[in-house]
């Protein structure tokens, strides 16, 4: 993005996500809503813009829309494969398991949202970040193949979140 951009734009996802918010909140999608909401997700971050540390550089907000439909997909499927564990697996077979995942990311905007698409799919947890942050433990409900889910993670998110912080 270019200078100007960033100064009305100084955190474009969390204008994006208090758009998103505030039409929730009202629940009332229509257009002075919407508008409104995007008004609101312009004011607030620039209005802050001051007290936040780092800003993101080279965001892309094209690539960050498709992350979401990913995520809000995988949310979905994982709701259904965790009822489906919950109803028919027992107990005393479910297999779960700690996982650390190394980073490559070193944005710390992309590294929390790294750990909250984790934690807001169901089945897995983000507890806790290295010191150094290279290293992401998250915490599996029920797996066969820690390793796998490890590269999902990494090459379904991870990735996708580098391009868009590139």
């Amino acid at each position: 993005m270019s200078r100007a951009w960033h100064w009305i734009l100084p955190h474009p996802f969390l204008t994006l996500v208090l758009a998103i918010v505030w039409i929730l909140l009202q629940n009332d999608l229509t257009a002075g809503m919407a508008v409104f909401g995007l008004i609101l997700g312009i004011l607030i971050p620039r209005a802050t813009a001051i007290w936040w540390p780092d800003q993101p550089q080279d965001f892309r907000i094209g690539r960050m829309a498709r992350y979401a439909i990913i995520v809000l997909g995988d949310i979905i499927v994982a709701n259904l494969e965790v009822a489906w564990i919950v109803l028919t697996v027992p107990n005393d077979r479910l297999k779960p398991a700690w996982i650390s995942v190394p980073l490559d990311l070193k944005e710390p905007e992309a590294i929390t949202l790294l750990a909250g698409t984790i934690t807001l799919t169901p089945g897995t947890v983000s507890a806790d970040l290295s010191e150094d942050g290279h290293f992401l433990l998250v915490h599996v409900l029920h797996t066969d193949d820690p390793d796998k889910v490890r590269d999902d993670i990494k090459s379904r998110y991870e990735r996708r979140l580098m391009e868009i912080f590139a």
